[in-house]
């Protein structure tokens, strides 16, 4: 990142580092006319009359966090087990995101995460920029707390370094004080450490690499505010303030302590529950101010089979307590807003959304894919100018009686409540038992596929329900094919109700199977996506050529 001015700025009694350079992590985005890179057809948060709906993300960036650097926004998101992980999005006016990349291309140690480990890894990061440079801090709850850096938000990132290691660490978030002094906040997974709902502050050094190993519990959340985690720690008019949710993911509140010493002692405040709003929990995020002085509030709501999708709420500061969204009964306890005013940020920003479509005319994957588990070359290959994406048949690891433990599934979040997926793809079986198919992914989950037992194709329709327990699919549909040209597809209605069809022109689509109720994975919304595998193993396996997948409204 060419940085050729910096300088500091104080608003409101908080100081941010702000950047002057047309070479500026995203800059481009906001300068001079850009036509607008495949916005979504299902769900646009930014409503063209100078108001925004939420969620401003209706996909699951569960766990969000962000930072501001100068005029630009940055945010990043739990991923769990899947790879490229740590999401990087960008924005300039806080409503309208890009994906920009990921923090991770794989996930360690590899001997662990090279196959599917449903859950683990990587959890609520937090990201601040410090130094010229951004960091995040992200915790595996099974291994500790790590540090990656950039100085540039889309990468590269640097090798991940072990800042705290302890089984059960999650949740971190830096301050860099004043004077120099560096601490960290953050939690106890109760499934890892066998306590939970107390925050901790330990010194770190400046450099945020290590932690001097003096923890101190600044806040017991029992029994008043259970199950109390996911603290962003912050510094404004001299008071200390830890950001934590409370009460669990689906049906609890926004809880905020301040101090005037780092150590306390904290009191504690509720600044937002759902109150009269459709919005459950609401659950973990973070505050940004804009360079024109209002305060904002990203944070997650939990819907299921959508994910953990994120909401935009104003915030305002009376007697340095934050209220977060609106207040109509003045009592100093937000309920999130589900429209607003969009931020003020001094001019209007072409409408953007996260990729979901995707040709496959480049030489990379579109930036919304993600594998189940660490990627192995042989899975798949860009063909760059030829127009597709090569799958290859991998083996069924051996004893899966289902797709929980295949790794090879190239997935991404549903987009909206409702949208329809379809894809156009050409298999090239060759000998045995292969297929590939278009899959919607969960606990519970259900594909179409083409299949080729020793040269006799046929569609099926698959499900699997309760896969963690490696109950084996039951076939629901099936019929012989010709060749292995052909396009699929899967309309998801309201309740997450998805319908499987297929088609030999593209035109006119034959439905297959019964409808399929999707379900969320382990701490994820459901996913849609792509699967090659066989059985047994061969040193010529078949192949799944996709020339492209589109959403558009159901």
């Amino acid at each position: 990142m060419s940085i050729s001015t910096h300088f500091r700025i104080a608003a409101a009694g908080c100081t941010f580092l702000v950047l002057a350079s047309a070479g500026t992590a995203g800059s481009q985005e906001g300068t001079g006319p850009r036509k607008s890179p495949g916005v979504s057809q299902v769900w646009v948060a930014d409503q063209g009359d100078g108001t925004y709906r939420n969620p401003v993300l209706h996909a699951d960036y569960s766990d969000p966090d962000v930072v501001r650097v100068g005029d630009d926004y940055y945010m990043t998101a739990s991923s769990f087990n899947c790879v490229p992980g740590l999401p990087v999005l960008h924005s300039r006016d806080l409503v309208n995101w890009r994906l920009i990349g990921h923090a991770l291309v794989r996930l360690t140690p590899g001997s662990l995460f090279d196959q599917p480990q449903h859950g683990k890894g990587v959890w609520a990061p937090c990201i601040r920029y410090h130094d010229q440079e951004f960091y995040i801090y992200f915790p595996d709850p099974d291994h500790g707390i790590y540090l990656t850096k950039a100085s540039h938000p889309a990468g590269p990132w640097s090798e991940p370094v072990l800042v705290a290691g302890g089984k059960g660490l999650i949740d971190p978030s830096p301050l860099w004080d004043d004077d120099g002094r560096a601490y960290l906040a953050y939690a106890f997974a109760g499934s890892r450490a066998g306590i939970k709902s107390v925050l901790m502050v330990d010194r770190m050094a400046p450099d945020g690499t290590r932690l001097y190993g003096q923890p101190v519990m600044v806040f017991d959340g029992n029994p008043q505010h259970p199950t109390v985690e996911g603290p962003k720690f912050y510094k404004r008019n001299g008071w200390y303030y830890l950001f934590a949710p409370a009460g669990g993911v689906t049906h609890g509140w926004q809880l905020v302590l301040r101090a005037r010493h780092v150590w306390g002692p904290y009191e504690a405040r509720t600044v937002m529950a759902r109150g009269n709003s459709p919005v459950n929990g609401p659950h973990q995020g973070g505050w940004v101010n804009t360079p024109r002085g209002e305060f904002w509030f990203l944070h997650f709501q939990d819907k299921g089979a959508y994910g953990r999708v994120v909401h935009l709420n104003p915030m305002t500061w009376v007697d340095d307590w934050p209220v977060i969204g609106s207040d109509p009964d003045g009592d100093h306890c937000g309920e999130p807003v589900t429209t607003h005013a969009k931020p003020d940020v001094g001019r209007t920003f072409p409408k953007a959304t996260p990729p979901e479509n995707d040709e496959f005319n480049t030489p990379t994957l579109g930036l919304q894919w993600q594998w189940h588990a660490n990627p192995q070359i042989t899975w798949g290959f860009p063909s760059g100018n030829l127009g597709f994406y090569r799958l290859n048949c991998i083996p069924r690891p051996e004893g899966a009686r289902n797709l929980w433990a295949v790794p090879n599934l190239l997935l991404q979040k549903f987009p909206a409540e409702t949208f329809t997926a379809t894809t156009r793809l050409t298999f090239h079986p060759r000998k045995g038992i292969e297929k590939t198919g278009l899959l919607i992914m969960g606990d519970d989950y259900q594909y179409i596929a083409l299949e080729n037992h020793d040269g006799q194709l046929s569609v099926v329709v698959n499900r699997c329900l309760e896969a963690e327990k490696d109950t084996p699919e039951e076939n629901l549909f099936t019929t012989a094919m010709v060749n292995g040209e052909i396009y699929f597809r899967v309309s998801v209605s309201q309740g997450a109700i998805c319908r499987f069809s297929y088609s030999s022109d593209g035109v006119t689509f034959t439905p297959a199977g019964p409808e399929f109720t999707a379900q969320p994975g382990r701490w994820t919304g459901a996913k849609v996506g792509f699967f090659a595998l066989r059985e047994g193993n061969t040193n010529d396996a078949g192949t799944a050529d996709i020339d492209w997948f589109r959403i558009t409204p159901e």
